[in-house]
């Protein structure tokens, strides 16, 4: 039997990926601020999401919502990592060029960082945290390919400017590693880790 799943993160994509492996779970989104003290980007992502399930676990505990059998906090952060640069969301369509002018024709690193917080019935709480990577590799861009994606509005919320499961693909010129972590989650491995659980 599957644990009680919570996910602590808003994300639309997310949730279609937890989805899409035939999950059910509750969104329960982290609102607290983002604080990154490592540099390496492996690192801050692994940070980021601890702190995403640690905030929502808390404040299932303090409320008392805590659902009964075994519960896992799931929180998930990603960025795109250029020459060990994060590049986040950017702040505005200049940015988001930039970003894009920097990356195209070039290869660069996805990382997303999964935090599990699992609460068995009987209280005990244990926490797991990994970092999954996945190489993308861009066909060049011209300026105005760049400025064209750009008008879709699509790179705007999106870590380093873009979306490869949207009007993107067309520049992906291949991935080394998870798709899906590229999308937001690495489900591939989450799926695992509840197989291992499952016994």
């Amino acid at each position: 039997m599957k644990p009680n799943i919570i996910l602590a993160s808003g994300s639309p994509r997310r949730r279609d990926l937890l989805s899409q492996i035939g999950l059910t779970f509750t969104v329960s989104p982290a609102k607290g601020e983002e604080k990154i003290t490592e540099d390496k980007p492996e690192e801050a992502v692994k940070q980021l999401a601890s702190q995403k399930a640690q905030e929502v676990y808390l404040s299932y505990i303090s409320e008392g919502k805590l659902p009964k059998g075994d519960t896992w906090f799931i929180g998930a952060d990603t960025v795109v990592a250029y020459q060990n640069t994060i590049l986040g969301k950017p702040k505005d369509e200049e940015d988001a060029f930039n970003m894009l002018h920097m990356l195209q024709g070039k290869g660069h690193q996805v990382h997303t960082g999964v935090c599990i917080i699992a609460v068995n019935g009987d209280g005990g709480v244990s926490m797991e945290t990994f970092c999954e990577t996945t190489q993308v590799n861009l066909y060049s861009m011209t300026e105005e390919n760049i400025r064209e994606y750009i008008r879709t509005k699509e790179p705007m919320d999106k870590a380093g400017a873009y979306a490869i499961q949207g009007f993107f693909a067309q520049y992906i010129k291949g991935i080394s590693g998870d798709y899906s972590n590229v999308v937001g989650l690495p489900v591939g491995r989450i799926g695992k880790r509840l197989r291992e659980y499952e016994g």
